[in-house]
């Protein structure tokens, strides 16, 4: 997203950048390590010192995005870029990070921009839930040959979740992470948590961490828990255990306040004899299975 709600979209397609601005004003260029926990480590406290209306997941988001534009994107790095009117703009990243001290996203990479362009109507709804859902910036890396056929490129093709052990079951049930979200008011889990906000905007969806995204990152009504959701769509593996405790290792490390707890949630369609021994040492975590109802109607 080039500013909020694409405000300088404009400039940056004619001045060939992507660029951050979360006002930190200053050239990073050697403060720049090649872990974005390092990075946030160090930044979080000068961005909270600067907006200390923000929590401290706010404030990792925040400066999760800066690092991401600054050194996490690599050169010849795909982005897509919307410029407000639902076309989707593409760009390959040409060079290392600098720092132009203009009011408008100092903290930049330039960009060669193709001619093809992409209107919003031809996104699947799968991908382009994923544009959406994190807030100033995406990974939508699982959607690469969806985007190449779309860019007229070569398709690759896609590695399988060894996390996952039903790829059937995966395909068909592609849109459950986005369901969830747009009804967790009807789940279990909303009687305790709330999908985590920053400024009124849900940003608790694919909240992005150094060993992955977390699918969905929730708060307790309290305050005092957080919560982190795994959803696998099929049937999960033991495997996903220690996929889960690396996220709420980071949540806890990095985003919770003194005295917040850290549990989590594996939401699959099935489990088995594997996972539930896993599981009966880790109270931490909990297992949900979901189910998922379909009928025709003649009308």
């Amino acid at each position: 997203m080039l500013g909020k709600k694409s405000i300088f979209a404009e400039q940056c397609f004619s001045g060939n950048f992507i660029g951050a601005d979360i006002g930190i004003n200053e050239d990073l260029t050697h403060n720049l390590p090649g872990a974005w926990r390092e990075f946030n480590k160090r930044f979080i406290p000068i961005f909270l010192k600067k907006n200390p209306d923000f929590s401290k997941i706010g404030a990792g988001l925040a400066c999760g995005f800066l690092w991401t534009i600054a050194k996490g994107l690599k050169k010849s790095d795909v982005v897509l870029c919307p410029d407000g009117s639902g076309t989707y703009h593409v760009g390959e990243i040409t060079s290392d990070y600098s720092y132009v001290p203009d009011p408008i996203l100092p903290h930049r990479r330039s960009v060669q921009w193709f001619t093809q362009m992409i209107d919003r109507t031809a996104l699947s709804d799968e991908l382009w839930n994923s544009v959406r859902a994190g807030g100033m910036i995406s990974d939508i890396t699982r959607h690469q040959n969806e985007i190449d056929k779309l860019i007229n490129s070569i398709p690759t093709i896609i590695s399988n979740d060894p996390t996952v052990e039903d790829p059937v079951a995966f395909a068909m049930e592609k849109h459950l992470e986005d369901f969830l979200v747009q009804n967790w008011s009807q789940t279990d889990l909303s009687k305790e948590y709330n999908i985590y906000e920053e400024g009124g905007e849900k940003v608790g969806q694919q909240y992005p961490t150094d060993t992955g995204p977390i699918d969905i990152l929730a708060i307790s009504k309290d305050k005092k828990r957080l919560l982190v959701v795994e959803l696998k769509k099929g049937r999960a593996s033991d495997a996903v255990v220690g996929q889960i405790l690396r996220y709420m290792g980071y949540v806890q490390e990095e985003l919770a306040d003194i005295g917040q707890a850290v549990s989590g949630v594996i939401i699959a369609l099935d489990d088995d004899q594997r996972l539930r021994r896993a599981l009966a040492i880790v109270p931490s975590v909990i297992f949900y299975r979901y189910q998922v109802s379909f009928k025709l109607v003649k009308s």
